[in-house]
């Protein structure tokens, strides 16, 4: 037995990658992190790609760096895992050799999706309403985009995954992944957490041949071993066993403890969530799944703010772009700038309120964003509240969707991301929801989510809830301000919850709108 085992967690973010080393009690012993650049490539408006081996080659690096300057603790790792950003496509020839750049989720560009479903399967869709979803999804699809548009790309493809898995392939040498990575356009059954049939209703959807998918493992199985070859090119030692955990939603949600039904989970990152764990499977809005946590037997429960935390960097783009330069200065971010000047605004924005559909969600497909209640009162300064607060409320009607679902209500809400780091926004957040707000002692809570599993994994743990108990720490707890509460309230329910519908009609207009000037 090792003494003070550590797990290798590698953490493949939108914007940035992480290398860590991780220890028992939560420790993250030694860190290397290093951001993309460039984050993506957008050779049209609206795309977003990259080279798969983008990753690959900063992985080297990172984990280089890391050895080097870690070689006293290198023994002492017993096994490692990764975890990536979900729903990117990698389409792979004979030899799994990409064909072209990894299409990203950020990526906007839309399939025409003209192949007709069965006639039975679209008037079933109809029948309950969900025909506008199932339209999206596949019009979402890259999968239908490159038949579309890339046919020759198509026709060489012969594996078509995520990027998560061809990761894991580069680093084991085997083309398989966790089921809990799976979460976006492929055709996965959730609830068993496996691949549906070619010819089910639901894979007809996403039009991805059974031949062109990986090998699934569940959370916490062995997939491999880190590659001898790796492992001496970037100083590790060799054999280290390589375990399935989770996408980075799903680590985070287990980084932060949250493994109860009882507890949110709000992830304030480039896409924001809200999640609810629970061991039996439960949709969090009709028709929409929950996906595989991160350890075996539970599921995640998600409502998503598509653009989320997006919105901060274009807000800081359009409107504010001498802070910009003024935060580069400071060797700071915009957004610390912008957070000082939070506590100058009284709750609510002086009646300015913001649905946050920048980009549209499954449950409202033709949704578009919108504010109402602008006067001479307002600043740039409301604006970015009210961003803020708006992006807080969708997910506590998220979190009220979910609470019907399970049938039970939470007490508490836990808290990640970026925003998270701003101990103003913390509490707004507890402000809107009416529940106190707690976080944990890292931000790398994606990092220590996937490193828990792997613990837990390789039995250096008796369950997970002892891994957690050991590993997650709160370190600071936000309680709702009483009347900054009942201000939120009257905002939320008078207004925020009416925006939608009283708009609902206009945003198709302007969904048909926009499909025509195309």
């Amino acid at each position: 037995m090792i003494n003070n085992p550590l797990i290798l967690s590698i953490d493949f973010g939108t914007q940035s990658l992480r290398t860590s080393l991780i220890d028992k009690e939560g420790n993250i012993v030694a860190i290397i992190k290093k951001p993309y650049n460039p984050v993506y490539i957008s050779l049209e408006k609206g795309f977003a790609e990259q080279d798969p081996d983008f990753y690959y080659e900063y992985l080297v690096t990172c984990l280089k760096e890391l050895t080097i300057s870690n070689k006293d603790k290198l023994d002492r790792i017993i096994g490692s895992t990764i975890t990536t950003f979900r729903d990117s496509s990698v389409q792979l020839n004979k030899d799994l050799k990409p064909l072209r750049r990894c299409i990203l989720w950020l990526d906007q560009r839309m399939a025409k999706a003209k192949e007709k479903l069965p006639l039975f399967h679209r008037f079933l869709f109809w029948l309950v309403g969900m025909k506008n979803t199932i339209d999206l999804n596949r019009e979402r699809t890259i999968a239908h985009w490159l038949k579309e548009n890339e046919p020759d790309t198509w026709a060489k493809t012969d594996k078509y995954v995520n990027i998560s898995t061809y990761l894991t392939y580069k680093m084991t040498g085997r083309l398989c992944d966790s089921a809990a990575s799976m979460t976006g356009h492929y055709p996965i059954n959730f609830p068993k957490r496996k691949w549906y049939k070619e010819r089910h209703m639901k894979a007809l959807i996403f039009g991805i041949p059974s031949r062109m998918l990986c090998e699934l493992k569940q959370p916490g199985e062995k997939i491999g071993v880190i590659l001898d070859s790796l492992a001496d090119e970037v100083g590790l030692p060799r054999g280290i066993p390589f375990i399935a955990t989770g996408s980075d939603k799903a680590c985070e949600t287990l980084g932060l403890g949250a493994l109860s039904r009882d507890v949110g989970a709000i992830s304030y990152g480039t896409a924001s969530t809200i999640e609810v764990t629970n061991k039996r499977y439960y949709e969090p809005q009709t028709f929409l799944p929950a996906y595989p946590a991160a350890v075996s037997g539970y599921y995640n429960m998600e409502v998503q703010v598509y653009r989320g935390y997006w919105m901060l960097s274009w807000f800081s783009k359009e409107f504010a772009s001498e802070l910009v330069d003024e935060a580069k200065i400071q060797s700071m971010a915009v957004e610390e700038l912008l957070n000082a000047k939070l506590s100058e605004i009284s709750p609510g924005s002086d009646g300015l309120v913001l649905q946050p559909y920048w980009g549209p969600s499954l449950s409202r497909p033709l949704s578009k964003g919108s504010i109402v209640g602008f006067s001479e009162v307002h600043t740039r300064e409301h604006l970015y509240r009210a961003i803020l607060e708006g992006i807080a409320y969708a997910l506590r009607e998220g979190l009220e969707e979910i609470q019907r679902s399970q049938h039970h209500k939470i007490s508490r809400l836990m808290i990640s991301g970026g925003g998270s780091q701003s101990p103003a926004i913390c509490q707004i957040t507890a402000d809107i929801f009416g529940l106190p707000v707690s976080r944990v002692q890292t931000f790398e809570t994606t990092s220590l989510g996937s490193a828990i599993a792997c613990f837990v994994a390789l039995g250096e743990f008796s369950s997970v809830e002892e891994a957690i108990k050991a590993m997650s720490h709160k370190s600071s707890t936000f309680v709702p301000d009483s009347k900054a509460h009942q201000q939120y309230e009257y905002l939320y329910k008078k207004v925020y919850l009416k925006m939608y519908p009283k708009l609902k009609n206009i945003h198709k207009d302007l969904y048909n709108f926009g499909k025509k000037a195309k």
